[in-house]
């Protein structure tokens, strides 16, 4: 019997969607030596995203060093269903991140890279501006780490809980 010899390509862990790819220069004795720098977000549309930069002498090296570099910073998001629990400000440098739940069926609005960091990490109707800066890069970053902040309802109430609890044990140990 023959051995099936066809390649079949292999199941991606990760969607990759470039954001950015910049010419950038180094200055040296000779003249000038250009290189490629690559944004890239990952994501598996379940919970979880990432980013890298990365930088070679052409374009498909720097897109596969940030691809390396973003499954190395996979942040895993805490919360379930398609939007988020509730609002969240967040400020990475002079990034400054607003993402607010939407109701269900309303879809994506937000712009820019904020947009492709939100359907890549799987959430569905939510409402995002960036306030600051317009950088790609701080807005990436802090929209990742905006989503990272988030924890669950169910554990928001268990630390809301623990809070409400000292003040009485301290009142009672007064007394």
């Amino acid at each position: 019997m023959r051995q099936d010899t066809r390649r079949h390509p292999e199941e991606k862990e990760f969607i990759e969607r470039v954001l950015e790819i910049n010419r950038v220069t180094r200055v040296v004795k000779g003249g000038k030596r250009m290189r490629f720098r690559a944004l890239v977000v990952i994501g598996d549309l379940k919970g979880r995203v990432g980013w890298g930069m990365g930088k070679a002498a052409d374009v498909s090296g720097a897109i596969a060093k940030a691809v390396s570099a973003a499954k190395k910073q996979v942040t895993k998001l805490m919360f379930k269903g398609s939007s988020i629990p509730y609002p969240v400000r967040y400020t990475f440098k002079s990034a400054k991140i607003l993402l607010k739940p939407a109701s269900l069926g309303t879809g994506i609005i937000a712009g820019g890279s904020m947009r492709t960091v939100l359907q890549l990490a799987g959430i569905k109707d939510v409402v995002g501006k960036a306030l600051g800066s317009q950088n790609k890069t701080s807005n990436t970053v802090a929209t990742i780490l905006a989503l990272g902040s988030i924890v669950s309802l169910d554990d928001l109430r268990q630390i809301h809980d623990r809070h409400q609890d000292k003040p009485k044990l301290a009142k009672a140990a007064k007394s």
